[in-house]
C-alpha cells in the first residue's frame, strides 16, 4: 500500500500544480506561501485568460480535482443527475459528490486525502452498513453506518489520519473514532461543505448547459 500512497500522493501534487492552489488545504501545501502556478513569473503574470468559458472550465477542474480527479464522463452524469433531480441544481450535485463512498470515507478521517480513501475502498477496507463496497463513487445514504477492516484499524495511515488536527470533522458525518465507525447523517447544502478554496459550482453548471 505504501507505493501505491507514493503514487496518490504524486497524482495530488500534480492536480494541486496544475490549479496552482492548496486545493486541499493541507498545513505544508506549496501554495500556502506561493499564490502563483510553477512557471509563472511571480504573482504578476498575466497568463491565462479571463473569459467566461474560461471560468466555467476552472471551476469544473478544481471541483473534479478536489474529488480525487473524477473522470469527466462521470463528473458531467453528475451533473444530469442534479438537473433532473427536484431542488437546485447546484445543491443536488454537490450533494451527490458528498454521498460519494470516497468522499464520506475523507469525511470521517479515515484517510488522510481522497485519493488515499479512495484506495481503501477498492482494497476492500470499507464496510457499508456491515456490507464491503469496492466501488468508491457508491452513493452513501443518510443513516448509512460506515466502518473499516480490522486490518485498516492497524493501518499508521488510518490511525494517523484518525489523530491529525489538520481537518475538522463536519457535522453531517458522525464520527465514532474510538470505534472506527462513521455514520453518515444527513446530505449537505453547499454551504455546509468544508472547501479550503473557493468553489463556484453555479460555472459548473453554466459550462455543461451551454
Amino acid at each position: 500500500m505504501a507505493r501505491m500512497g507514493a503514487k496518490r500522493s504524486t497524482r495530488k501534487l500534480k492536480i494541486a500544480r496544475q490549479l496552482g492552489v492548496n486545493l486541499w488545504g493541507q498545513a505544508k501545501s506549496p501554495f500556502n506561501k506561493r499564490k502563483y502556478k510553477p512557471g509563472q513569473h511571480g504573482p504578476t503574470s498575466r497568463g491565462g485568460s479571463n473569459s467566461d468559458y474560461a471560468k466555467q472550465l476552472r471551476a469544473k477542474q478544481t471541483l473534479k480535482g478536489y474529488y480525487g480527479n473524477v473522470g469527466e464522463k462521470k463528473f458531467k452524469k453528475y451533473y444530469q443527475e442534479a438537473a433532473n433531480m427536484k431542488g437546485e441544481t447546484t445543491q443536488n450535485m454537490i450533494g451527490l459528490l458528498e454521498r460519494r463512498l470516497d468522499a464520506v470515507v475523507y469525511r470521517s478521517k479515515f484517510a488522510p486525502t481522497v485519493f488515499s480513501a479512495r484506495q481503501l475502498v477498492s482494497h476492500g477496507h470499507i464496510f457499508v452498513n456491515d456490507k464491503k463496497v469496492k466501488i468508491s463513487s457508491y452513493q452513501v445514504k443518510p443513516g448509512d453506518v460506515i466502518t473499516v477492516s480490522q486490518k485498516a484499524k492497524e493501518m499508521p495511515l488510518v490511525v494517523l489520519s484518525l489523530e491529525s488536527a489538520e481537518r475538522d470533522y463536519c457535522d453531517y458525518v458522525k464520527v465514532d473514532s474510538a470505534n472506527f465507525v462513521a455514520t453518515y447523517v444527513r446530505i449537505p447544502a453547499f454551504e455546509d461543505v468544508p472547501y479550503p478554496v473557493q468553489m463556484d459550482p453555479g460555472l459548473i453548471i453554466e459550462f455543461y448547459s451551454r
